[in-house]
């Protein structure tokens, strides 16, 4: 009996919602049909005002429709709808549920008439209503209008709307928004303090405008406060540049160390100039290229795994490549620097024409999957998730050679070859297989360094050139052959560049650090963390 009970009061709470939900949304939209009726900018004015007071957040459709010049009526007194133009006739949509209805002929609808005077209003009505909507990111982006354009009416709204708030970053929002809403409003001198203390705590650049908009026309003591939390932001702003400054550099380094870190094995290890190490990583991207266009038209639901699927097929298209390149060419100029640099380089610009010729010149994108698209707040830190995933797949890959390196057999095999060739060989390892299937390995990490690098720039023949000259400079930099020096190098580099740039501009930038290297290996020929062994000795 007791269960019985509680079912029919739960049943009862449900309908008795319904019916409310379904009766706001009469009101709403009755008051809406209004505009039909209109004959004045008065009358819209006050249809406008009796849609805000309904309180609904899906009127928000409607208002802004109305603000962009699209609600229409079925000739006067007819039913409203938001419209879409096309050439000769109109598709119609609910002004509160947004579902296409049809269409109609252009002479068949009237428009309702705003002028700027009433956009000012809708605008005022609109964030009203959208401060109470359930998507919280449409709450947020309310409060982020009425932030920057401060006006006094929006503070009773504001102050309503944040006793209910649930959402803490909403909430903070809110309560910025209604901070300077005060700031232009006729209230005391206390509680505009108290707002001026709360836009200097939240320190961003939009807070420092705004108070320094109000700094212009302050008097007495609100104008010195005003000047004070001006100064504290901005030398808070300055470290939050720095750390800005630090983030672009990591991010570029982590592009760098994973162009380079393939380098770091065919030039560090091998000792091969290998001036077509660029062309691996622009295989690596078209392969990325070709993997996503695939996807997209057979298997489209798979769209978001297309970056994991390009991975490792760019590391066999490139290391196969790459092992063709060291069998057929460079195994015969071992011990000949400048033979094997113009051997690579007719290779590379035959890759370059064979791209192009099979992809044509102009440049292709690669969509981002949605994991890695947006970005996200770190204080006052823009960090974008394309870059943040690319700095922890270089970490990765570098972590994944190290073990190779450091933990395999084949890896330890490599570093003896390296360290002394004619002993490793007496010791039964087969070198000139080493050296094939380390040019390989070389080539296939930069054939996965295209498959990040398609995610940041776009795709095309020269996609390689512009990366070969910067990994060549952190390998030397870093130390030839050795990965930690890859490593600090690229990270050192992309920072001491993106510091440089504001003051010396991009190209200059790079000219300053390639003059630093050129000095600072006058001093440290084998670089920051030089590669020991008995052929490094002899």
């Amino acid at each position: 009996m007791f269960l019985f009970r509680n079912a029919l009061i739960l049943l009862a709470i449900l309908l008795a919602s319904t019916v409310i939900g379904h009766a706001d949304e009469a009101a709403t939209r009755a008051a809406i049909e209004k505009f039909g009726q209109t004959k004045s900018f008065s009358d819209v004015e006050k249809v406008v005002k009796e849609v805000a007071a309904t309180g609904n957040p899906a009127a928000a459709r409607a208002l802004g429709a109305l603000a962009d010049g699209n609600l229409y009526a079925r000739q006067p007194g007819g039913a409203i709808f938001i419209v879409k133009e096309k050439s000769d006739s109109f598709d119609l949509f609910d002004p509160l549920t947004g579902k296409a209805i049809g269409s109609s002929a252009k002479d068949a609808m009237t428009k309702v008439k705003v002028k700027n005077s009433l956009r000012r209003l809708i605008g005022d009505a609109v964030g009203n209503l959208t401060l109470a909507a359930k998507d919280p990111s449409i709450r947020l982006a309310a409060a982020t209008t009425m932030l920057n354009s401060p006006d006094p009416s929006t503070i009773e709204p504001l102050d309503a709307a944040i006793a209910k708030e649930t959402d803490a970053s909403v909430k903070r929002r809110m309560e910025a928004a209604r901070a300077s809403a005060v700031l232009v409003s006729d209230k005391g001198d206390a509680e505009k303090e108290a707002a001026i203390d709360l836009l200097g705590a939240r320190g961003d650049r939009d807070t420092l405008s705004l108070l320094m908009s109000y700094q212009a026309t302050a008097k007495g003591v609100l104008k010195e406060k005003a000047a004070a939390t001006i100064s504290n932001i901005r030398d808070v702003l300055a470290w939050w540049s720095i750390a800005q400054n630090v983030w672009y550099g990591i991010s570029l380094g982590s592009v760098l160390l994973l162009a380079a870190i393939g380098l770091a094995i065919t030039f560090g290890v091998m000792g091969v100039i290998n001036m077509a190490h660029g062309e691996m990583v622009m295989l690596g991207a078209y392969t990325t290229f070709v993997a996503q266009e695939i996807i997209r038209s057979s298997f489209p639901s798979l769209l978001d795994w297309s970056l994991a699927i390009a991975l490792p097929l760019a590391f066999l298209v490139a290391g196969a490549i790459g092992l063709v390149i060291e069998r057929g060419i460079i195994r015969f100029l071992y011990g000949r620097p400048l033979e094997t640099l113009l051997a690579t380089w007719g290779v590379s610009l035959i890759l370059q024409q064979a791209v192009r010729s099979i992809f044509g010149p102009n440049n292709r994108d690669v969509a981002n999957p949605s994991w890695m698209s947006g970005e996200f707040d770190v204080g006052q830190l823009a960090i974008t998730w394309n870059r943040l995933w690319i700095v922890l797949f270089a970490l990765a890959v570098f972590a994944v050679l190290l073990h190779v390196f450091n933990r395999t057999s084949w890896g330890l095999r490599m570093c003896a070859v390296t360290q002394n060739r004619r002993m490793a060989s007496s010791m039964g390892i087969r070198t000139p297989w080493v050296d094939a299937l380390t040019f390989a390995l070389g080539s296939g990490i930069a054939g996965i360094a295209g498959v990040a690098l398609s995610q940041i720039d776009n795709v095309s023949p020269n996609l390689g050139q512009s990366y070969i000259v910067d990994s060549f400079m952190v390998v030397v930099f870093g130390g030839v052959g050795n990965l930690w020096g890859t490593l600090v190098g690229a990270f050192s580099l992309g920072i001491l560049n993106k510091f440089l740039e504001p003051y010396a501009g991009a190209v200059l930038g790079k000219i300053l650090i390639l003059v630093l290297i050129i000095f600072f290996i006058q001093k440290r020929p084998r670089g920051l963390f030089a590669l020991n062994g008995r052929a490094v000795e002899a």
